[in-house]
C-alpha cells in the first residue's frame, strides 16, 4: 500500500510542477457552451490557426457540424483543409517525423487540452506570448516559459512585448485608491505585456473575445456531452428527491407501531 501511494505521489508531482512552471497566475474566463455563435467562431479559429500543427483526432467533423449547427457544405468549404470526409476524425496532414524535426517534438493533440489544462490556463496562455529574440521562434510565453511553438495568432493580436506602464497598486488582494480623490493609486511596472500599436488586425477587446471563443470550442471538444450530462443529472436529482419523499413516508408507516 505504501509503495502504491509513493508511486502515485511521484506520478502526480510532475504534473503540478509543469502546470505552474511559469509562476504566472491565470486570468479567469467565462465559458458559455450554449453560445453557438461563440462555438462556431472558436471552431473557425481552431481550424484556421491551430490545425496546421495540432490535431483534434478524438473529434469528428460531422459531430462538430451537428452540435454547433454548422451546415455540412459550409463545414467542408471552410473548416476542412486536408481532403478529409465529413465523417472522419479531425487529423492533420503533418507527419510526426517532420514535426519532430521542425519543432523538436510532435505538437500535442488538442481534443482534451481544456480538460487537462483548464479553461483559465488556456485563455491566459494564448494571450501572453511576447517577443523574445533569444528563443528559436522569437517568442516566449508568460504562462509557459521557454515555450517551443511560434505565436500563430500574432497577426490578430499584434506584436506583444515586455514594457513599462502604469498599473494600479494592489495590497492584500485589494486595489488601492487615493482616500481624498478616490482615484486609483498607480506605479510604473516594467514587466508588463504591451501591444505594439497597429501591428495586429484586432484591437485588445476583439482579440480577447476571439480567444474566449477559441477556449469555448476547446472546452466543448474536451467533453461534447457536457450539457447533455448536466440535463440528465438534473432529472436524476429531481427523481431522487421525489422518490425520497415516498420512501420517507413508507418508512414512517412501517415503523409507527414499533416502540
Amino acid at each position: 500500500m505504501k509503495k502504491q501511494l509513493a508511486a502515485l505521489i511521484l506520478a502526480v508531482l510532475p504534473v503540478f510542477a509543469f502546470a505552474n512552471a511559469g509562476g504566472y497566475h491565470p486570468e479567469s474566463v467565462e465559458i458559455d457552451l450554449t453560445d453557438k455563435a461563440a462555438l462556431q467562431d472558436g471552431a473557425r479559429t481552431f481550424a484556421n490557426y491551430c490545425m496546421g500543427c495540432h490535431s483534434a483526432k478524438f473529434q469528428r467533423y460531422e459531430r462538430v457540424a451537428t452540435d454547433l449547427d454548422i451546415p455540412v457544405e459550409l463545414m467542408m468549404d471552410n473548416l476542412v483543409f486536408t481532403g478529409a470526409k465529413i465523417g472522419e476524425h479531425m487529423k492533420i496532414g503533418m507527419r510526426p517525423q517532420d514535426a519532430k524535426t521542425w519543432f523538436g517534438a510532435a505538437p500535442p493533440d488538442l481534443t482534451l487540452v481544456a480538460r487537462v489544462r483548464g479553461n483559465d490556463w488556456l485563455y491566459t496562455y494564448l494571450r501572453t506570448f511576447y517577443a523574445d529574440p533569444a528563443r528559436p521562434w522569437g517568442v516566449n510565453n508568460k504562462m509557459f516559459p521557454n515555450v517551443g511553438m511560434p505565436n500563430v495568432l500574432e497577426s490578430l493580436q499584434g506584436r506583444q512585448v515586455i514594457g513599462c506602464k502604469q498599473v494600479q497598486v494592489v495590497e492584500e488582494g485589494k486595489k488601492q485608491f487615493d482616500p481624498l480623490t478616490g482615484t486609483p493609486i498607480t506605479h510604473e511596472a516594467c514587466d508588463q505585456l504591451t501591444i505594439v500599436p497597429k501591428t495586429g488586425k484586432l484591437n485588445e477587446a476583439e482579440f480577447d473575445k476571439k480567444i474566449q471563443n477559441l477556449v469555448t470550442f476547446l472546452a466543448y471538444s474536451a467533453n461534447p456531452v457536457q450539457l447533455e450530462s448536466r440535463r440528465i443529472g438534473t432529472y436524476v436529482l429531481l427523481y431522487l428527491a421525489f422518490f425520497f419523499v415516498f420512501a420517507y413516508l413508507l418508512k414512517r408507516e412501517y415503523w409507527k407501531d414499533v416502540h
